[in-house]
């Protein structure tokens, strides 16, 4: 298996991921999933031997890095693939002039995931399209 992770103007294959996890998986409303923010964002692909498997999104305001629309196909979950590509976000932030921390909105169930990246939940718990999440932080 050969995991290629890097930023990507492949839309097209980020809007399938992300169709295939969060609207047909987790049923997110469509209206919510497809936000009209993609054009203003980076965009991470994750691929295995090719095959795009995973994506992210970057949103910059100020000094924070938003990195959001992570998702990795179910049957691949387990597998590092996840975790590689919040630090190849977290690289590409560093890289990102005056942006000094990072943000996401953890599904609460992956708040110990990204707590083992170094992230740290604050905040209380709400819900982003019916499902709990906590805005987490980390500094660069």
């Amino acid at each position: 298996m050969t995991l290629q992770i890097g930023l990507t103007e492949d839309l097209q294959s980020c809007h399938a991921l992300r169709r295939a996890v969060f609207i047909e998986e987790q049923q997110v409303p469509e209206a919510e999933e497809v936000d009209g923010r993609d054009d203003a964002a980076l965009h991470l692909l994750a691929q295995v031997d090719g095959v795009p498997v995973g994506c992210a999104r970057l949103l910059i305001s100020g000094d924070t890095g938003k990195i959001g629309r992570v998702c990795v196909l179910k049957s691949l979950r387990g597998q590092g693939i996840g975790a590689a590509l919040i630090n190849a976000a977290l690289d590409v932030l560093r890289d990102c002039p005056g942006v000094a921390r990072a943000k996401l909105g953890s599904q609460t169930h992956a708040i110990g995931f990204y707590d083992g990246l170094g992230f740290v939940a604050e905040g209380p718990e709400y819900l982003d399209a019916g499902i709990p999440h906590r805005d987490m932080v980390r500094v660069l």
